[in-house]
């Protein structure tokens, strides 16, 4: 039998008031009804009861109906004080809220009210690296460059980098389009598992911690190599040509990847194959991540503060801006260039060049007026791979300055510790008299 009572009076009122008074908005017609005991849903459990249940909470709006089933991402959690919070931060953004969920608050230390660069002096933009320049015959060439940008910052943008505006345009426009023109209904479809670190699919929560601060973004996460990882039938078909894009898009930023990887090793006097020879086959995920407009934005990060993990990201911005690197304790505004692709450098790389070249802490900020879509393309060891410094770079002169580790530990640790700067890198370091 279903039953339409919220356990009792009172605490349904109490309920409604405090969801309210925390800038959740009233929807005009909108009847909010249930099948089976909607508190264990609606608190994810906070509220349970003492025998098996099967139910979901459904909320009807006039245009279209919407229905939130029990293993949806649409309703995250709820705190003590009776705050509910939606882990779709666009739908959370559209309802016109003035203050943003505690959940999404960052403490004062990590908060964007630090001055940041946003000069176009070169010395304060991270380098461009035109790959037109690039000549296999010469060592002294664009991979000197390649080497001061790497061992000086950890990132710098690429362009005439062989992947075609057309393709990077259609990637972008493919994103917008899943975000701004399907359905909470329809994205929901293709929900990723918020209990297990990096899942494939859609949602909010990319941290398995239940403390962690939220950043403010929504993203689809695609598993795309090796092959046996790539279904595209995971994936959106909306637009049509959604699953053909990303297939393409993720063959092209492959190579170019394993490109990168040849002239990194050979910029350090080492074998074009070094790095690649330690990644092993490569692990591929790409991440779209969507940035909807945040009423606080001096409270809030898109993306907080860390170096990411693997060994080389590769990511595609649209003209919003937004993506910060630490530099020399400052935070630089890294300038959308049209059709320029950001190299980011992973902790794994700078385990195997033995700390030469250093991975780049960076972040994304959020604004109050436009959304901001992002591409970023990771690629990562397996996950039983050993990574230590290469044997070329360590001698009784340059000892080796980092643990060797299994990748898929490190990942572990990663997920489990948070992001927060450098600190999983640093835990690795090896004490050197």
């Amino acid at each position: 039998m279903v039953a339409l009572a919220i356990l009792s009076i009172s605490l349904a009122k109490n309920f409604v008031a405090q969801w309210f008074s925390h800038g959740r908005q009233l929807v005009c017609h909108a009847t909010l009804g249930q099948t089976g005991f909607f508190l264990v849903l609606m608190t994810n459990l906070v509220i349970q009861t003492r025998r098996k249940y099967q139910g979901k909470a459904i909320f009807l709006v006039p245009d279209p109906p919407s229905i939130v089933f029990s293993n949806s991402p649409l309703i995250l959690s709820i705190n003590q004080s009776m705050e509910v919070f939606v882990s779709g931060v666009q739908t959370l953004s559209e309802t016109g809220a003035t203050h943003v969920p505690s959940q999404y608050i960052q403490p004062p230390q990590n908060r964007p009210h630090q001055p940041t660069i946003t000069s176009s002096s070169d010395s304060l933009n991270i380098p461009i690296i035109d790959l037109s320049n690039f000549n296999p015959q010469h060592s002294n060439d664009v991979r000197t460059e390649l080497g001061r940008a790497c061992s000086d910052w950890g990132a710098f943008q690429i362009t005439n980098h062989g992947i075609s505006n057309s393709l990077i345009k259609d990637m972008i426009d493919v994103g917008l389009t899943f975000f701004n023109e399907c359905s909470i209904t329809e994205k929901s479809k293709y929900s990723c598992d918020p209990n297990s670190a990096a899942s494939e699919g859609y949602g909010s929560r990319m941290l398995v911690k239940e403390d962690s601060v939220l950043d403010w973004r929504d993203y689809f996460d695609h598993h795309t190599f090796p092959l046996s990882r790539r279904n595209p039938n995971r994936w959106p078909d909306f637009p049509t040509n959604y699953r053909g894009v990303v297939e393409e898009y993720s063959n092209q930023i492959k190579e170019l990847a394993l490109k990168l990887m040849s002239m990194i090793s050979e910029s350090l006097g080492l074998q074009s194959s070094c790095i690649e020879d330690i990644v092993g086959e490569v692990y591929q995920n790409i991440t779209i991540s969507y940035y909807p407009p945040c009423p606080q934005p001096e409270l809030t990060l898109g993306l907080q503060s860390h170096s990411d993990i693997g060994a080389i990201t590769l990511l595609i911005q649209d003209d919003v801006g937004g993506l910060e690197v630490l530099k020399d304790d400052k935070w630089v505004t890294v300038q959308p260039v049209s059709d320029a692709i950001v190299v980011i450098l992973a902790d794994q790389i700078e385990i195997m060049t033995n700390g030469k070249y250093r991975s780049a802490v960076h972040r994304a900020v959020t604004n109050s007026h436009r959304a901001r879509l992002s591409v970023g393309t990771f690629h990562d060891p397996g996950k039983i791979r050993k990574i230590a410094p290469a044997a070329q770079l360590v001698d009784k002169d340059t000892l080796a300055r980092y643990k060797e580790v299994v990748y898929g530990e490190y990942v572990s640790n990663w997920y489990s510790k948070g992001p927060e700067g450098k600190r999983n890198i640093d835990s690795l370091l090896l004490n050197q008299q």
